[in-house]
């Protein structure tokens, strides 16, 4: 069985540590856990590795967020993975900072990631993580804060809560979307 992880954000160091690019950085901490490391490709930078005997594909799309499903489809095609076993990181300003949740299907939430995503793949019937990451600007700043970075005190936090997004991701692969929902949603 085969997995497609796809951590959303933006390519380039200025993009680097900013909020929209948690999903970047989630990514890496997967990757980086299995030992693995990332190759630059097409569309993105991939890896891939084996967890509990299921091949793991982890993508960074270099399309930049708001076209972020040519990466995935790409990957969805060529690696031959269904929709349902893709998990989708993304960053979300509905939620406060650091608060996870996983959803087996739903809506962009007015994410441009995700919405170019379910444009291209035809679908909304795909597992994602979003990571708070809280929505503390004024009226009409909305780009300028999820481009800066997270601020001291979420930088301390940050480290276990990436942690508790990869233990999410290795639920999901081994157990199911169900059974990350039920055990990661109250963390």
């Amino acid at each position: 069985m085969k997995f497609l992880i796809a951590g959303l954000g933006n390519p380039g160091s200025e993009y680097a540590l900013t909020r929209h690019n948690i999903g970047f950085m989630i990514a890496d901490a997967l990757v980086q856990h299995a030992g693995a490391s990332f190759i630059s490709s097409r569309y993105a930078f991939y890896a891939s590795f084996k967890f509990r005997g299921k091949q793991v594909h982890v993508i960074k799309p270099t399309t930049y967020m708001n076209l972020s499903g040519k990466a995935v489809n790409y990957y969805l095609q060529v690696e031959n993975i269904l929709p349902e076993n893709m998990m989708v990181v993304t960053d979300d300003i509905a939620l406060p900072f650091g608060k996870i949740r996983i959803r087996s299907k739903g809506s962009d939430g007015g994410h441009n990631g995700l919405h170019d995503i379910i444009e291209t793949i035809q679908t909304s019937a795909f597992p994602r993580l979003r990571f708070g990451i809280g929505n503390d600007y004024q009226k009409g700043r909305q780009a300028d804060y999820v481009l800066s970075p997270f601020n001291e005190s979420e930088k301390q936090t940050l480290p276990e809560r990436i942690k508790i997004c990869t233990e999410a991701i290795h639920c999901f692969i081994s157990a199911g979307i169900t059974h990350a929902m039920n055990d990661f949603n109250k963390k």
